[in-house]
């Protein structure tokens, strides 16, 4: 029978969740487009850069909230692009302005231009910045096990290890990481940057991540839109493998009808 999608909530910052694929907004062909997907891939959580995309301050362009209306997608903020604590303090309260006291934001501090990894020391302080600013921060970080356990102490409800560089489509690199993390959290640990394609979303969450957010391995598919139900499948059987528990790995076979109490 299969379980029923609400009986297994994701939450975040108190509030719950039956989706567990988070997708960005940026690199698709136009806005329908971004419609499309998002409604394929099931995502309840969207990101908006908003050094990048038009949510309402510049009135005279089309806005992505005409597409994804607030009313029925929790729009996450992030900091995509900066590369200063300041700048990414910065846009996170233009974001709280412009959407009319949004708390829940993504930070990113940047420390790199080629591979876009975190700059972990910048990160820890802007997070300690806005968690005292009452904002509700899920951060993107390394998969560093003993930085996720600082940033959940600071405060954020979300921390966002990456499997791979951001848009490489490498996959998951380091299993052992997140495990750790995975093991160790209080909060959601969602994957973030790195998936290329469905089974790697699946692994991440057999390894017991509670969601992967991804937006260039669905907006840079040939097919945008197929990719993303591709993804939502792959996030689904994931979870549900991970909570059905895998069997043993055995180096010899073991046969699926046992040999004793046969007929003949």
């Amino acid at each position: 029978m299969e379980t029923p999608r609400y009986a297994d909530p994701l939450v975040i910052a108190g509030k719950t969740y039956h989706s567990r694929l988070l997708t960005g907004t940026g690199k698709f062909r136009d806005l329908e487009q971004t419609r499309q997907a998002t409604e394929a891939a099931g995502a309840e959580i969207v990101t908006v850069a908003i050094r990048r995309s038009n949510i309402g301050q510049h009135p005279d362009q089309p806005s992505l909230l005409d597409v994804l209306p607030p009313d029925r997608f929790t729009l996450l903020p992030n900091t995509a692009g900066c590369y200063t604590v300041e700048d990414a303090l910065r846009t996170c309260r233009l974001a709280r302005e412009l959407l009319d006291g949004h708390n829940l934001v993504k930070l990113e501090v940047l420390g790199d231009e080629k591979t876009l990894y975190p700059n972990v020391m910048g990160t820890l302080k802007a997070a300690e910045q806005l968690v005292a600013e009452g904002f509700e921060v899920m951060v993107y970080t390394s998969d560093d096990p003993i930085v996720a356990r600082q940033l959940e102490e600071i405060g954020c409800v979300a921390v966002m290890p990456l499997a791979a560089p951001i848009g490489s489509g490498l996959g998951v690199q380091n299993k052992w990481s997140l495990l750790e993390i995975v093991d160790n959290a209080k909060v959601p640990v969602l994957v973030d940057a790195g998936v290329g394609t469905a089974s790697d979303a699946a692994l991440a969450m057999e390894l017991g991540c509670d969601g992967v957010l991804m937006n260039t391995a669905i907006a840079g598919a040939r097919d945008p839109v197929r990719m993303a139900l591709a993804m939502r499948h792959a996030v689904e059987a994931g979870r549900h493998a991970f909570l059905a528990g895998r069997i043993p790995r055995k180096r010899y076979a073991s046969a699926s009808s046992p040999s004793d109490g046969l007929f003949f």
